[in-house]
């Protein structure tokens, strides 16, 4: 009789036969990943196999939370490389890092490679950070779910603080586990009471979103309001445009009047939406996911990096497709610190929102 392979072993399989494609990876850890694998088999994650965001990621407070709780690190996935300014793109070991939906197109980054690898099903789950959109970018254009903490709750990777940590998995209740292990003081969340109260804005208010990503959004938000899970308030969300403010944190002047002035204004609009409603509903990107030779004129993080000012968790959750093939998310964000509840309503969006592949 043959003996079946762990956990472990059908990861490192798996990278083995389908990376040199698709190129997730820049590092991958075999022994190191099967001596781990038979002291961690005692402990909670008994020798989950997981990947790493970049050639740092197995230095971060996730990854070392992991490890402590039977989780194996198989490898350092990609991140964008020389050659190119803008952040949404990967470069592994042998090439760049290809969409697994389509080749010809990325996969958003900068948590490039752990969304490919998760997407692949190479790895069940992977750590990402997320500074302007970058877990929730990759997640929504490899279909897949990514989500970002709150800023601060967990070490930054940034020095401006726009950056937290996230993780990207196959799927919300896949990511309770990094939850359960890593955010500090976690207590298993109550059920989420149905239908939970939402407010749906397809722009903020500013961003020039595509017509047909749009439409795959607002039918998946359809569905869930016709599946009981959703209920929308007659409220709209209309922020200021962050990216000038974002451009002035990120370049080391957060006290700039004018980046001072659009927080202020998106904070206190926030604040009165989440005491309206638990849930804000937005598509992830504007765009769908662009070729290897650009993102042209588009910032794919028109309606991601504001959440990143504000310090509100937020996530990634498959919504559909386009025409041509290319995942669409619907976003999701929440109240500052209700983490552990925002993966709650993730859960139960997920279930009534089953992803039709093309």
């Amino acid at each position: 009789m043959t003996r079946s392979l762990s956990a472990v072993a059908r990861a490192l399989e798996r990278i083995a036969r389908l990376d040199p494609a698709l190129n997730a990876f820049t590092e991958v850890w075999p022994d190191e990943a099967l001596a781990r694998e038979r002291v961690a088999l005692e402990l909670p994650l008994r020798g989950l196999p997981f990947a790493v965001k970049g050639p740092s990621g197995i230095r971060s407070y996730a990854a070392r939370r992991l490890i402590a709780a039977g989780g194996v690190p198989v490898g350092a996935t990609s991140v964008p490389g020389p050659g190119t300014y803008w952040q949404t793109w990967g470069q592994g070991a042998h090439g760049r890092t290809v969409n697994p939906w389509r080749a010809d197109r990325t996969p958003g980054g900068s948590s490039a490679g752990s969304a490919v690898a998760v997407a692949a099903g190479m790895v069940e789950l992977a750590t990402g950070s997320d500074g302007a959109g970058s877990v929730r970018i990759p997640a929504a254009w490899c279909g897949v779910f990514g989500l970002r903490t709150t800023n601060g709750l967990l070490p930054s990777p940034d020095r401006s603080g726009l950056a937290s940590a996230g993780v990207l998995a196959r799927s919300a209740a896949a990511a309770e586990r990094y939850v359960r292990h890593v955010l500090p003081g976690y207590e298993e969340p109550a059920a989420p009471s149905l239908p939970l109260a939402a407010v749906y804005s397809e722009d903020l208010g500013f961003a020039d979103v595509d017509p047909e990503v749009a439409a795959v959004v607002r039918g998946a938000v359809d569905r869930l309001v016709a599946a009981g899970t959703v209920r929308l308030l007659d409220a709209a969300c209309v922020l200021l445009d962050p990216a000038g403010a974002w451009q002035a944190v990120r370049g080391g002047s957060p006290g700039d009047p004018g980046a001072v002035a659009v927080r202020r204004a998106n904070d206190e609009r926030l604040d009165q939406l989440f005491a309206a409603a638990p849930l804000l509903l937005t598509p992830v990107t504007p765009n769908r996911p662009h070729g290897h030779e650009g993102p042209g004129d588009v910032y794919s993080t028109a309606l991601t990096w504001a959440f990143n000012l504000s310090g509100h968790p937020a996530a990634s959750l498959p919504a559909g497709f386009t025409g041509d093939g290319c995942p669409v998310g619907l976003h999701l964000v929440a109240a500052r610190g209700a983490d552990v509840s925002l993966l709650g309503m993730a859960r139960a969006v997920e279930n009534s929102l089953p992803t039709v592949r093309p």
